[in-house]
């Protein structure tokens, strides 16, 4: 078996669960880091719809650490399709590893017209999603599409490795491909009135006036490099990046550290599905 056949059938067992109010935490076998994550349904009348992959992974003898937060909205048939293929796509490009961004950015776009494509199937529903691979340790790879956040922590301070895409801030582009923003119904700024974000895979019926393109950010993972923690906006509508690093460094236990960052969302009130991975790169 090769070592693509391989990792699909590790990256397959282990996907075959959804992320519903659960915790894990799991290490590297090569590199230090560890990683812990936590999941706790929202208060709204419908089912989960956040899914996640935490994992690491060994592909042509290199350590991958791949995490990811999905975060849907009308249903979780596309972030439930994400978190089985997104990685899938990237890692099976050729140009991967000589030029990850290429890689990432292509397997995006290829994944989300396989969702477009399948859409009576997966629903008029769409997802966020922020990745992140770290690759032997040594260097992160963080792309996004929405509002799902990824922050660093060097030396005690926040570093924002993503970008949110909300309708306020994209409003041009919304604009020029024929759409609208409108705070109506509600004080939320929402493309054509009805989603919150500027970039989502899936949302068949609003894609015309979105994007699915990611921004796509690098670190190198040095000795003031402490954490990553990867959040939908359950977590960031509570909390400001610093808090949720200031909270996340107080255990050197990523798993407690997630846990906490989730109770402390609940108990400043969030409603939303909060979907937390906290990664610690050394011990």
């Amino acid at each position: 078996m090769d070592n693509l056949c391989c990792f699909n059938s590790v990256y397959s067992q282990f996907v075959g669960g959804r992320s519903s109010c659960s915790s894990g935490k799991g290490r590297g076998n090569i590199c230090p880091a560890r990683y812990g994550f936590s999941l706790v349904k929202g208060k709204a009348n419908h089912p989960m719809e956040d899914y996640h992959v935490a994992q690491f992974i060994t592909v042509h003898g290199r350590e991958l650490g791949l995490f990811a937060i999905y975060d849907g909205h009308l249903g979780d048939s596309v972030p439930a399709y994400l978190q089985k293929h997104l990685f899938p796509n990237i890692l099976k490009d050729e140009e991967f590893w000589s030029n990850p961004r290429s890689s990432i950015f292509k397997a995006y776009e290829k994944t989300d017209q396989a969702i477009l494509s399948h859409s009576p199937d997966l629903g008029r529903g769409g997802s966020t999603a922020v990745t992140a691979i770290l690759i032997n340790g040594q260097k992160l790879w963080v792309a996004n599409v929405g509002d799902s956040r990824a922050v660093l922590s060097r030396k005690g301070q926040e570093l924002q490795m993503s970008v949110d895409h909300e309708p306020n801030t994209e409003r041009e582009s919304i604009e020029d491909r024929g759409g609208f923003v409108s705070n109506m119904p509600g004080d939320v700024a929402r493309v054509n009135g009805q989603l919150a974000v500027s970039r989502a895979f899936g949302d068949k019926n609003l894609k015309t006036h979105l994007r699915s393109d990611p921004d796509i950010r690098n670190a190198n993972v040095d000795s003031d490099t402490e954490l990553l923690i990867l959040a939908s906006d359950g977590l960031w509508k509570v909390m400001t990046n610093q808090e949720a690093v200031d909270i996340a460094r107080k255990t050197k236990d990523p798993h407690r550290a997630a846990k906490q960052l989730a109770a402390e969302a609940l108990k400043r009130e969030s409603k939303d599905d909060i979907s937390i991975i906290v990664v610690r790169f050394k011990g």
